[in-house]
């Protein structure tokens, strides 16, 4: 009987382990997708578009604060 409750203890902890595994990979993996999904955002910059620079023009929009 103790041989059986042994082998039924192993098996727990070996599922229990198999889990928590899979889950620090699966955390892993969200943190690492989430640094470069930051990593591609600030590292990609637009370009300057053409836009209006004055009121009025018809069918341009006009950037509130125009870098370039």
């Amino acid at each position: 009987m103790s041989a059986a409750s042994g082998g039924e203890t192993r098996r727990r902890s070996e599922r229990r382990g198999f889990w928590i595994i899979l889950a620090t990979a699966l955390v892993a993996l969200l943190v690492l997708a989430n640094a470069h999904l930051v990593y591609v955002a600030v590292g990609s910059q637009p370009a300057c578009v053409p836009h209006a620079k004055s009121a009025g023009e018809a069918g341009m929009m006009r950037a509130a604060r125009p870098v370039c």
